[in-house]
């Protein structure tokens, strides 16, 4: 066995056409769970209009999906573990199709909104379904670049805020429909494309013993305080940029979406930039720049800048910023966590990764409903990044890479 698995495709130094075909259909997936995962966001202008809604009530709408797909990567990195990619990512996608459909009944009702919103995260898990597999398929010194590959396909939350206010605008409905027939297909595809490594440990203990050995390695969270300030700064403005932009800017509904989507486009370009580099320069050193520039742009914009040209600099190096550290750290997962638990610790630093973005956009509203100012928000934001840069230069220099 163990001779079967150094001779494996994950273990080559030249990766083979089934780890590229993982990747790209994996990616794809992550992708298309993302975008359902955040359909409220991008209308939640309209929501708040047509229920009514306070600036918090708002904030909560769209936080819900990022806390219940955030907590719910934990048992999904252990299922998959378990039972492997091949099962998780089309059962997955094929029960977010449900939330999807039911946003479209539940639009007059603030609770059926908020009850559906906790069914959508379910879109938020397969984050800790694709990293596990990836893992598999690519050897250390490729591992870095093909995460942060997989991880662009968090740029479903910016196809979601271009393109969905776009697509309700020849229909109330139809955003919904498009994403649930999106889901049917890839569903099926990925049934028949997607293969667990040949190799592939399967652990034999139970759930939450597995957890239990995740939760109690350091590494597991050191990381997730630094990706829940990576990531999770990428899933807070994510949910609320639009909202910002509509109500701080005074822009459209639709040009508040689209400039929540080039934010969104950085942090996906920058995410495979930031693995890239982590396979040749220590993945904390990698991280700790990123972080202290996303700090300092984190300061400019609580002054309050003009939008253009200033702020949407600002904002656009800070997306930079976290989306380069989002994929360095977890180039340092990959390298320090053997390949069975992998799954389960993805899906604690995942999960922490989501709640750092389910917290922002509650304290944002909060924040302007009491003083109608965004400043101390972001000023929240550059100390917590700043935080990270010392701590990732400090500490996670020290840990080894693997191979």
């Amino acid at each position: 066995m163990d001779t079967a698995v150094k001779q494996s495709p994950a273990r080559a130094d030249s990766p083979g056409s089934a780890a590229y075909r993982n990747l790209i259909v994996a990616t794809i997936g992550f992708t298309l769970t993302f975008w359902a995962w955040n359909l409220i966001a991008p209308m939640s202008a309209d929501y708040k209009d047509r229920l009514d809604l306070s600036s918090f009530q708002q904030s909560l709408l769209v936080a819900v999906p990022v806390l219940v797909g955030s907590l719910g990567r934990i048992p999904a990195g252990a299922l998959t573990d378990k039972y492997g990619a091949r099962l998780m990512f089309p059962l997955t996608s094929a029960l977010t199709i449900l939330p999807v459909l039911l946003l479209i009944p539940a639009k007059n009702s603030y609770g059926a909104m908020l009850a559906v919103g906790f069914l959508l995260g379910i879109g938020g898990t397969t984050f800790a379904i694709g990293i596990p597999l990836v893992n598999s398929w690519f050897p250390p010194v490729k591992r870095g670049l093909a995460l942060g590959v997989f991880g662009m396909g968090m740029g479903g939350v910016a196809l979601s805020g271009y393109f969905t206010p776009r697509i309700a605008e020849h229909g109330d409905n139809l955003p919904f429909l498009v994403v649930a027939g999106a889901l049917v297909v890839y569903a099926a595809l990925s049934a028949v494309l997607i293969n667990d490594h040949p190799g592939r440990q399967v652990p034999t203990d139970s759930l939450a013993h597995r957890l239990g050995a995740a939760g109690r390695l350091r590494v597991t969270w050191e990381l997730s305080a630094l990706y829940a300030i990576g990531f999770g700064g990428i899933v807070a403005f994510g949910v609320y940029l639009p909202t910002y932009l509509k109500t701080w800017y005074e822009l459209s509904p639709t040009d508040a979406g689209t400039k929540a989507a080039g934010f969104a486009l950085v942090t996906v370009i920058f995410r495979p930039i930031g693995g890239w580099l982590s396979d040749r320069v220590h993945p904390a050193l990698v991280t700790s720049v990123a972080l202290g520039v996303a700090a300092l742009m984190a300061i400019v914009q609580a002054f309050d800048p003009r939008l253009d040209p200033t702020g949407t600099i600002a904002l656009l190096v800070m997306a930079a910023g976290l989306g380069t550290a989002s994929g360095s750290v977890f180039a340092l997962v990959s390298q320090v966590t053997p390949q069975a638990k992998v799954g389960s610790v993805t899906g604690i630093v995942g999960a922490m990764g989501g709640l750092g973005g389910f917290v922002p956009p509650l304290v944002m509203g909060a924040i302007y409903s009491a003083k109608d100012s965004y400043s101390i928000g972001f000023m929240l934001l550059s100390d917590l990044a700043l935080a990270g840069c010392v701590y990732a230069y400090g500490r996670m220099r020290n840990v080894q890479r693997d191979g």
